[in-house]
C-alpha cells in the first residue's frame, strides 16, 4: 500500500490534470499508472519527473526505445525496485521484450553485479588501457591563455 493517498483524476488540480493529460496524450491511453498519482500529492515533483521522463524515454534519440528500458529494468532489477521491475518489463514487451531475452537479461545483470561486487571488494585498479584516451586539460577561466592566468586571476604561491 502506497504511503501517500493517490491522486485520481476527478479530485486532481489544473496543474496535475495537465501533466495527466500529458502523459496519457504521450502514452495514448487513458491510464495513469500509481507512481504519476502518488507523485501527484506534490505537483512540482510530478512535473520534473514526468518532464525528465519524457525527454530521456520518449524523446528520440540513438538508442531505441528497448534499450531505453532495459537499461531502466537493469538499474531496477539492481536497485529491487518491485513496481518498477514490472512496469519496465511490462513497457519493454510493448518494444519486443520476450521470455527468453527477459531470462538473458537478467542473467546478464546478475552478473555484473557480481563482477561489480568483486572487483570492489577486491580494489581492482583500472588498466591503462581501459582509462579514456583524452589527458585532462588544466582547467582554465575563459580568455585566458595556457600558460598565463587570466585577468584577475592570481598566481599560485
Amino acid at each position: 500500500m502506497a504511503q501517500v493517498k493517490l491522486v485520481n483524476y476527478g479530485e486532481a488540480s489544473p496543474e496535475v490534470r495537465a501533466v495527466f493529460d500529458d502523459i496519457m496524450a504521450t502514452r495514448n491511453t487513458d491510464y495513469i499508472n500509481n507512481i504519476w498519482r502518488a507523485l501527484a500529492v506534490h505537483p512540482p515533483l510530478l512535473r520534473r519527473f514526468w518532464g525528465q521522463m519524457k525527454e530521456v524515454m520518449v524523446k528520440p534519440s540513438r538508442l531505441d526505445p528497448l534499450t531505453k528500458e532495459l537499461l531502466y529494468l537493469a538499474v531496477s532489477v539492481t536497485n529491487n525496485c518491485e513496481y518498477c521491475i514490472n512496469s519496465h518489463t511490462f513497457a519493454a514487451r510493448k518494444h519486443g521484450l520476450d521470455d527468453t531475452m527477459l531470462a538473458e537479461f537478467n542473467e546478464i545483470v546478475a552478473l555484473a553485479n557480481a563482477g561489480n561486487r568483486l572487483t570492489m571488494g577486491l580494489q581492482v585498479e583500472i588498466d591503462e588501457r581501459f582509462k579514456p584516451d583524452q589527458p585532462a586539460e588544466p582547467w582554465a577561466v575563459s580568455g585566458a591563455v595556457r600558460g598565463k592566468p587570466a585577468r584577475g586571476r592570481h598566481k599560485k604561491r
